[in-house]
């Protein structure tokens, strides 16, 4: 899946496209209107736009009028600050199938995108999230939170679940201290930190019996599992 993703907001786009990209939708950021019609010009083929509506040089709306013109299908969501609904009408009338006032919940988004692109056709519902990881010797089930090693299981709290579900989608590659504090506990405050390595604590001593496994801290960085 291929996502055109344009925010002005330099630390939120980079926000977004890390948790995207991390989703597995492969996703180009643009930080102006001009470049998010430049990539869809030259790319093209997008499964779906993410425009922010108080963009420079060109905002969402004018953006989204000439995506229209070069295609009419393609679904589009508009992100704004604004909560008026004026700017709701203004953003159906340019061709929105959503809408979503700053700020918002990640995990919401995903689930509007995933709805969106089951109405078009571009994605099954056996696609839209793996229910189970092979982690070494360990069987992980997010759906049920319960994690098993042969015929011992050990259930997890929501916490545990969410953050080994983000190490396991990026498995081998280090995951963002920053991205995994917006993204589990909202923000990234010094208290979420410390709950957050308490939690990677818990996480070691859950898979310590597969001795080819690893969770390593990455000094500065963030946290790699390691398989």
């Amino acid at each position: 899946m291929k996502i055109l993703l344009t925010e002005d907001d330099f630390n939120l786009g980079m926000l977004l496209q890390e948790y995207l990209n991390a989703k597995g939708y492969d996703t180009d950021l643009a930080q102006n209107g001009h470049e998010g019609l430049r990539l869809f010009l030259e790319k093209g083929e997008y499964d779906l736009c993410i425009l922010d509506v108080m963009m420079p040089k060109k905002d969402g709306f004018a953006l989204a009028r000439e995506i229209r013109m070069k295609d009419k299908n393609v679904p589009i969501i508009f992100l704004t600050a604004k909560a008026m609904k004026e700017d709701t009408f203004q953003g159906f009338a340019a061709g929105a199938d959503d809408y979503m006032t700053k700020p918002f919940n990640m995990e919401e988004l995903l689930m509007r995108m995933q709805a969106i692109l089951r109405r078009s056709g571009k994605l099954k519902d056996d696609e839209i999230q793996a229910k189970t990881y092979q982690i070494g010797a360990y069987l992980f089930d997010y759906q049920h939170q319960q994690l098993f090693f042969g015929e011992n299981k050990n259930r997890l709290t929501s916490k545990e679940c969410e953050l080994l579900k983000i190490l396991c989608q990026n498995m081998n590659q280090t995951v963002g201290r920053s991205f995994a504090l917006k993204l589990i506990w909202g923000d990234d405050s010094y208290f979420n930190a410390r709950s957050m390595d308490v939690y990677i604590t818990k996480l070691r001593k859950h898979l310590k019996q597969d001795s080819s496994l690893q969770i390593q801290s990455m000094h500065g960085e963030g946290f790699k599992l390691v398989v």
